[in-house]
């Protein structure tokens, strides 16, 4: 068994892939399934932009290869809506675009860490992330955090755990899994750690479009470290409800974007061409789109809060954007077991904290966004009928 092979039995199963194993074992008793474990829009893309993606599929041009970095019209369109929204200038040649999110996580991993060397993962963390340093035989790191705190990062703990093999500091606000949302201030010391530290702030921003009005998240861009110590992710899927086209986008200095251009030639060569074609159209016109979603996911927000406060023993410890980590009243039980009996014997499927690194096992997180208020209050419902002493499954 080679070395590369033995480093992936180590990574764990896909968990999403896990809960739909749980969720294929209901059988329907307390009613239709209600499924929380996906982060994934529950509609389909507004129509003009569903018929420009239609229009773009069936276009020869479009069937070729694009520009490694992505299309030129997109990552136009993609840097002024940035530069816009956060006050401050980022030229085309800053962005490229992705195969999704994941794939530019995994891009900037490869650019910026080899096997041995180390990245810190806040805990919770998100699954993906920590699969794919396994898998390249990077460590991730675990910086605790509590939900004392709103699950924030300590930044002198931070800086204590910096030593010669960290290569960089991964942050996701808005949180997955904990929907949390990092202070300006925070994010800002941070990021001067990480340049007095050498290494870089990897920000992962895919839930940014569901904050409150379209206010700037942070002033990141403006500092003079971010220049070579900042890269920031984004997805184009749950604003635009597309996550089947696969379309991601990150921006970076000149020097990383070099080598990140070569990791993304040998993934993939470039992004899905019809949904690039489509994309720079919906920045433009899409802005009411993205603020009602964000309005109707802060209604959801607001009816999840509801519906848990008569709710005996279920504590909500975070929650924003499209997830609530919540704390479930079963001391001594793994989540696992937990998740697992919701999925199989209530029709609830969420993934359980265990799956978002250690010290996690009171905890499941659950995207209330992909549900409506009824579905939420159901949720509600149902957990009212768990019974006090849960077993493990037979």
């Amino acid at each position: 068994m080679t070395a590369a092979t033995t480093r992936l039995a180590r990574v764990a199963v896909p968990p999403i892939a896990q809960a739909g194993r749980w969720a294929a074992l209901y059988d329907g008793a307390h009613g239709p399934l209600i499924d929380c474990s996906q982060a994934v829009p529950n509609r389909p893309p507004p129509p003009e932009l569903a018929a420009r993606l239609a229009e773009a599929a069936g276009a020869p041009a479009q069937a070729r290869y694009g520009d490694i970095l992505g299309d030129p019209a997109l990552r136009r369109a993609y840097a002024a809506h940035v530069s816009e929204r956060y006050g401050t200038p980022i030229d085309p040649s800053q962005v490229a675009i992705t195969s999704g999110c994941n794939q530019a996580f995994f891009a900037t991993m490869v650019a910026l860490a080899g096997a041995g060397d180390a990245v810190i993962l806040p805990t919770p963390w998100y699954f993906n992330h920590q699969m794919t340093l396994e898998m390249l035989g990077i460590e991730p790191r675990p910086l605790p955090l509590d939900a004392a705190t709103g699950f924030l990062p300590d930044p002198d703990a931070l800086e204590a755990m910096i030593d010669a093999r960290t290569r960089a500091v991964v942050l996701v606000s808005p949180n997955n899994p904990t929907g949390a949302v990092y202070p300006d201030a925070l994010l800002a010391r941070i990021l001067e750690i990480a340049a007095r530290s050498g290494v870089t702030l990897v920000l992962d921003e895919t839930y940014r479009d569901f904050l409150d009005g379209e206010a700037r998240p942070h002033t990141l861009f403006a500092a003079p470290e971010a220049k070579d110590h900042l890269v920031a992710l984004y997805s184009f899927s749950k604003s635009y409800a597309i996550p089947g086209h696969r379309v991601g986008a990150l921006i970076a200095g000149a020097a990383l974007m070099a080598d990140i251009e070569k990791v993304i030639d040998c993934i993939q060569i470039c992004a899905p061409r019809p949904a690039q074609a489509a994309l720079p159209w919906a920045i433009e016109a899409l802005g009411d789109y993205r603020r009602a979603s964000a309005a109707a996911i802060a209604e959801r927000a607001a009816a999840f809060r509801e519906a848990f406060a008569g709710l005996a023993g279920w504590r909500i410890r975070q929650i924003g954007a499209y997830f609530a980590f919540v704390e479930h009243p079963f001391a001594g039980r793994p989540s696992a077991v937990v998740a697992e009996r919701l999925a199989r014997e209530f029709g609830i499927v969420t993934l359980p904290g265990s799956f978002f690194g250690p010290g996690q096992d009171r905890f499941l997180r659950i995207a209330f966004a992909n549900v409506e208020a009824p579905s939420i209050a159901e949720i509600a419902r149902r957990l009212a009928l768990v019974p006090d002493a849960l077993d493990a499954p037979a």
